[in-house]
């Protein structure tokens, strides 16, 4: 494990990033506007499943070939992209579908859980945060794929305790929009807004 001062140092760290909004953060959001409480909690739980493969993924060493291969990095990064404006625009494409009548159609909470995963591991700052900002805490006299899973684990954890507590506190308001029909087309629209902004900037940041 790493030194007492590394490891609170990484503690305070790793508190300020989880509570620094980021894509994870507003895609929770949005999908806790457009759809409850409920489709919160499960995106959060969807991305910390994602959080998971990217970890593994440092520990094994395959976010170091990311960082190496730009190629590599550029093709991952247009699919996450391009993958989030999807998202929105079928939001936009459906927006008024909730004003068909009171059975509307809505995204099952499995498909919620697998978009946050997709939408999670189709980013690849996640596995380039993970080769950059875990080895720093790491005692190299020990065993430094250990060090990075259970470094990587507390700080997963805690963002999704964060993002938990945002679809709580966001699925609230949603579900009292739900109630009027017209308000739900639009919440749909903001969701879609958010997502494809999301996909924007994942597209076009600079590796």
């Amino acid at each position: 494990m790493p030194e007492k001062a590394a490891f609170l140092s990484f503690l305070a760290a790793a508190l300020l990033l989880n509570l620094a909004p980021g894509p994870d953060m507003m895609y929770v959001l949005g999908r806790s506007m457009g759809q409850g409480r409920r489709a919160g909690i499960v995106s959060a739980l969807g991305i910390f499943v994602g959080c998971l493969f990217h970890l593994f993924a440092a520990a094994l060493g395959l976010a170091a070939l990311l960082r190496s291969s730009p190629l590599l990095f550029h093709l991952v990064k247009l699919a996450g992209a391009g993958y989030l404006i999807y998202l929105g625009i079928n939001l936009f494409l459906h927006a008024r579908d909730q004003l068909q009548g009171a059975n509307v159609q809505r995204d099952s909470l499995r498909r919620i859980f697998m978009q946050g995963v997709i939408t999670n591991v189709l980013n690849p700052k996640v596995a380039i945060f993970f080769v950059a900002f875990l080895p720093q805490f790491v005692d190299t006299r020990g065993s430094i794929a250990l060090q990075i899973i259970v470094l990587g684990m507390i700080f997963d954890i805690g963002g999704t305790l964060v993002n938990l507590a945002v679809a709580v506190a966001a699925g609230g308001l949603g579900d009292r929009l739900s109630r009027s029909q017209r308000i739900v087309a639009w919440q749909r629209r903001l969701t879609g807004t958010l997502f494809i902004g999301l996909g924007l900037r994942l597209g076009l940041s600079r590796r």
